[in-house]
């Protein structure tokens, strides 16, 4: 497995941050590659994204979620994947978004990619899309508030 750790800071409160992180159906409008994620139910996503020059499909679970803190999920089917990510207020208009992502290259072309850092870039690229799409809009598009325990359970709290 490799893992790659990123942060950035985003002009915009933590609460904006951390919901729009919740609309995990407008990935595609920020991060590269991406071709269309569904969210299942409140803890199931299903993934579509061209990697490596392939067009590939996988389902994902979140496994922790915390309101203004943190997300977690890791994959259910398709190449082993997961990671967390984390809301850290800075200052009233200022959050740092910590993201640890965990993936098992499968490919001789995605290995050989990996190795030259090419996916490091590309969350790097992802994260500073984040920043412009929510700075520009200054407001979520929406948010999903409730709350995935450490066994699976899910408490929706609006």
């Amino acid at each position: 497995m490799s893992t790659i750790e990123k942060s950035i800071e985003v002009n915009v409160p933590l609460k904006t941050a951390y919901n729009q992180w919740t609309q995990f159906e407008e990935f595609p409008k920020f991060m590269e590659g991406v071709k269309e994620v569904r969210q299942l139910d409140d803890k199931r996503l299903r993934w579509r994204a061209e990697i490596a020059g392939k067009e590939k499909e996988w389902e994902a679970e979140i496994t922790e979620q915390a309101p203004d803190r943190r997300i977690a999920w890791r994959s259910r089917t398709g190449a082993p994947n997961g990671g967390v990510v984390t809301f850290h207020q800075i200052s009233p208009t200022t959050t740092k978004i910590m993201l640890q992502l965990e993936y098992d290259p499968e490919t001789f072309v995605e290995k050989t990619g990996d190795a030259v850092g090419i996916v490091s870039m590309r969350v790097t690229g992802d994260l500073d899309r984040f920043k412009t799409f929510i700075e520009s809009r200054g407001q979520e598009t929406g948010a999903w508030r409730g709350e995935i325990g450490k066994g699976g359970d899910v408490r929706k709290t609006g």
